[in-house]
């Protein structure tokens, strides 16, 4: 059989990609095979704002074409890490941004209330932090190290690039496509349909660009043992009892389900060859039914629902469950001036995110008395709103002297409101009846707070570079910056007050307290590049970043409180502010091509210094979430990238990454104030690694590619990626522990025509049952570390998504 290398080599390095020319430390996943003598044409990228490859770009930088993803079924950020050396997605399903870590830079625990925003996430030149569902995207780039000077304040380890494909301006052309997939553990079938569609208004000027997809993802963890109505059904009855347990119990089955659906609509206008304009709009909508956290080895011995409880269990009383609704308009406007190109990014965007928590447990661990309710239970419900507005000018140079260059201005404006109410059904006749209430509180609100923020970021940013030889470049650049945070927050617990002191049966006191912050700042970046040869290139570079500080948004205790050994939900005066925290990264790397373009392998050496690490912590008083600083970290590591082409047919890759990450300073109460202050159990100390993510991380890849049925084409793609353990918690102290690591085998075959493709694919083909975090600790279940600690339900695991089979059609089509 005659195979033509250009048709096979185009449709079997999608595969492949997943490794290929790495910028150093990233697997360049995404360079198209078209030459007819092995040559994989190197795919462009613009994540250094200008337009280049990545071979040619002296900067760490991955990228992923929308045929990679197809072929390795990437349809979110947690499939892209899996092929990214030095990025970790701690995936949490889809009831929140799930945690993003570059290069290990993470102190704070896993879990849903964890910070993973050291790393920016774009929609073209947008920031906007959503994980979305990846449609019509013409790449998806990953620049891993800081990235402060030219994409400002966020980009502590890195920034992450959704590229949407533009309207084509000459023809109408589009593609239809549906998926039916089964998961392993559920009781339902999953669906995914979609399409696209890319007509001209006005021919050569004016195109429309419209995408659209809807997922129904089934669940596969049931909520086996919610209450049936809270308040009156006994969350913990006799569980040898069958007829008690009816009574009292309902199971919800494979509740994690989600239902998303993401559009985008963009009009292009190009009068000519100087002006490009592009106005869009993106929408998506999530309902999720439950988190992926399981309680399965995750309960107190003595607690008799630790016998029973399934690997796919989960025990909360009530339905964890959220909408999750994001929209966002930009404007992007290019201009060539001849000497310059100029850019204009204008975006605003909202988001609405409406969640439902099982808040037992935390009232539980208070101490004050909840449990003594048999029929106890406790829910809280929390409504986010968030509006922001984003304008970025830039210049880049164009000419072709020695000397180019780029500088712009940058502003954000990001305002939001939270507003967090807990729920204790019928709790106030149990305290009319049992513990001398005066009267009855119908709505059951046992708490309240609000909290409003407006923060306004703007910067000043360029880059300045020199080609000092036809091997030799230098490049500075700098960002200078300035915020400001301002914040109103107010809390009350209203059922106290109405059972106990008199209040009104729906009355709500809020007392607003104002508090702002601001700051300012530079930072630096200096990039040095040699090219030995065509086919090798070195570089060295040092890069800043920063994340701004703010407000906690909590109440600031008074004295009274302070010595008062009541409960009180307010701030400590070093829980109300925190500050900025910055990383330096010193980085080598190369990038090289063997044996007339058949053989890829790259490499990098980094060392990531860590100041005034931002973490979460909750407060002494309420146990209220809020942010602080610790003192400094590191990460230092290797990050290695191979490819090569084996045959006309069969083409091998792997990813190679290891990252040490760890304390440099010593932590007094990282994990909270304790009341002896000789107690050094809430201490972390000099040398203690970092949570979150594994010091060791591999891929591999084959890719087989041939003809069959004379002109079809049959493209079978094998991918195993590997991770090792993941700490929890800084050190494995404050009941920290270790997430084992774990091995995922993916497998697809995909046949295809001119205009059409059907492909079978297996995901997690061996069904591993693993965890990819932990919410809270297993001091939770300890007995005697809280009250209560044998009814207790608040630590778990979240899930790996099992195993998943699926069918795929693909149509496209030109008019």
């Amino acid at each position: 059989m005659i195979i033509h290398a250009n048709q096979t080599f185009k449709k079997s390095v999608i595969c492949l990609a997943l490794s290929s020319t790495f910028t150093v430390n990233s697997s360049v996943l995404a360079e198209e095979a078209v030459s007819k003598e092995y040559g994989i044409e190197r795919i462009e990228v613009t994540g250094s704002r200008r337009a280049s490859t990545v071979q040619e770009t002296p900067i760490n930088i991955t990228a992923l074409d929308a045929d990679v993803m197809k072929d390795q079924n990437i349809t979110q950020l947690s499939d892209v890490a899996r092929w990214v050396p030095g990025l970790t997605i701690q995936d949490q399903g889809g009831l929140e941004n799930s945690p993003i870590i570059v290069r290990g830079l993470n102190t704070n625990s896993s879990g849903p209330d964890s910070d993973g925003e050291t790393v920016a996430t774009y929609i073209g030149e947008i920031p906007l932090f959503v994980d979305m569902k990846i449609i019509d995207v013409e790449r998806v780039e990953v620049l891993i190290g800081p990235q402060g000077t030219l994409y400002g304040a966020g980009t502590l380890g890195g920034a992450i690039r959704y590229l949407p494909n533009k309207p084509v301006l000459d023809e109408t052309s589009g593609s239809i496509y549906g998926d039916v997939f089964n998961l392993a553990h559920s009781d339902d079938v999953g669906s995914e349909v979609g399409f696209v569609f890319n007509t001209p208004l006005i021919d050569n000027t004016l195109g429309l660009r419209i995408a659209f997809n809807y997922l129904d993802e089934p669940g596969y963890v049931d909520y086996a043992y919610t209450v049936k109505e809270g308040g009156v059904s006994l969350p913990d009855p006799d569980w040898s009892d069958s007829a008690a347990v009816g009574q009292n119990i309902k199971r919800v089955d494979d509740a994690n389900s989600e239902q998303a659906t993401t559009a985008r609509i963009m009009l292009r206008w190009q009068p000519n060859d100087i002006i490009d304009t592009t106005l869009s709009y993106f929408y998506q909508q999530q309902d999720i039914g439950g988190r992926s956290i399981v309680h399965a080895n995750s309960l107190n011995s003595s607690n008799p629902l630790s016998t029973i409880v399934g690997d796919y269990d989960s025990a909360y009383r009530y339905l964890e469950s959220a909408e999750h609704e994001n929209s966002l308009i930009s404007l992007e406007v290019t201009v060539d001036l001849g000497f310059a190109e100029l850019t204009s990014a204008t975006g605003f965007s909202k988001s609405e995110l409406n969640t439902k928590r099982d808040q037992t447990d935390l009232l539980i661990a208070l101490a004050l008395g909840y449990e003594e309710f048999p029929a106890f239970s406790a829910f809280t419900r929390d409504d986010s709103e968030t509006e922001t507005i984003t304008q970025e000018i830039r210049l880049v140079s164009t000419n072709d002297s020695v000397v180019s260059w780029i500088a712009g201005a940058f502003y954000n404006k990001f305002e939001n409101k939270n507003t967090s109410k807990e729920f204790t059904p019928y709790l106030d006749q149990y305290a009319v009846d049992n513990w001398g209430g005066s009267q009855l509180r119908p709505d059951a609100l046992e708490y309240i707070g609000v909290y409003e923020s407006e923060i306004t970021e703007s910067a000043l940013f360029g880059e300045l570079s020199y080609q000092a030889t036809e091997q030799l470049s230098f490049t500075l650049g700098a960002r200078f910056y300035q915020y400001d945070v301002k914040s109103v927050s107010a809390a009350d617990t209203p059922l106290y007050y109405t059972v106990f002191e008199g209040a009104g049966a729906d009355e709500i006191i809020l007392d607003f307290e104002k508090i702002s912050a601001d700051d300012d700042g530079n930072l630096f970046k200096f990039n040095m590049s040699y090219q030995f040869n065509d086919d090798v290139l070195a570089y060295a570079t040092v890069s800043e970043g920063v994340r701004i500080g703010g407000s906690n948004g909590i109440v600031p205790c008074t004295a009274e409180e302070i010595a008062s050994d009541q409960q009180a939900l307010c701030a400590l005066p070093h829980e109300v502010l925190y500050t900025a925290d910055t990383t330096t990264n010193y980085e080598l790397g190369f990038k090289s091509t063997w044996f007339v373009n058949q053989l890829h392998f790259n490499a990098a050496l980094f060392l990531v210094k860590w100041d005034d690490a931002q973490i979460d912590g909750a407060t002494v008083k309420g146990e209220q979430s809020f942010t602080s600083n610790a003192g400094s970290a590191e990460s230092k590591g290797i990050e290695i990238s191979s490819r090569a082409m084996l045959s006309e047919s069969l083409i091998a890759y792997a990813t190679y990454a290891y990252t040490h990450a760890k304390l440099t300073d010593d932590a007094p109460y990282l994990f909270g104030v304790p009341d002896d202050l000789n107690d050094t159990s809430f201490d972390a100390y000099d040398g203690d690694r970092l949570p979150g993510s594994p010091e060791q991380q591999v891929s591999f890849g084959l890719t087989y590619s041939t003809e069959i049925l004379d002109d079809k084409l049959l493209d079978v793609n094998y991918g195993l990626t590997y991770q090792s353990d993941i700490y929890s918690k800084v050190g494995l102290r404050d009941y920290g522990e270790k997430i084992p690591g774990y091995a995922l085998s993916n497998i697809s075959a995909r046949v295809s025509g001119d205009e059409w493709s059907v492909t079978l694919y297996v995901d997690n083909m061996f069904d591993k049952y693993a965890y990819t975090s932990v919410r809270e600790n297993y001091g939770y279940i300890t007995s005697g570390v809280t009250t209560g600690a044998d009814i207790q339900r608040k630590y778990g695991h979240y899930l790996i998504t099992p195993r998943k089979i699926g069918l795929r059609f693909d149509y496209m089509f030109d008019m």
